[in-house]
């Protein structure tokens, strides 16, 4: 497998874990987990990497739950409904995925093109 798919798919992540004020240390680490362990499911699943980029984002997703909380968070919705994150749509993480407000269901932003905080 050419590293070049796990180079962009990091690359995407990255700059809307950036864009969030969410690049801090354990971030980072859960996106080099993320792209080791899609990795090898790219080698033994070739016709799926245009899914890659989208399962990495998911994986950095899930990870960060568990420690700094929801990323990212929906920014588009009024500021009076609960907050809520956005997801990765398709939900298998491609062709061309893209994070979706999971309240109004809308697109917010492509994967790698999140708009920043505040």
């Amino acid at each position: 497998m050419d590293d070049t798919l796990l180079l962009a798919a990091r690359a995407l992540v990255l700059a809307d874990l950036q864009a969030r004020d969410r690049a801090v240390p354990d971030a980072v680490d859960a996106l080099e987990d993320a792209c080791a362990n899609r990795g090898w499911w790219a080698e033994q699943w070739p016709e799926g990497e245009a899914f890659v980029a989208g399962l990495v984002a998911q994986d950095v997703q899930d990870a960060l739950f568990g420690t700094l909380g929801r990323w990212p968070v929906c920014l588009t919705c009024d500021p009076e409904v609960p907050e809520h994150a956005l997801y990765i749509e398709p939900d298998i993480g491609g062709p061309m995925p893209r994070w979706v407000c999971e309240e109004s269901g809308r697109t917010v932003a492509q994967l790698g093109r999140l708009g920043p905080a505040g």
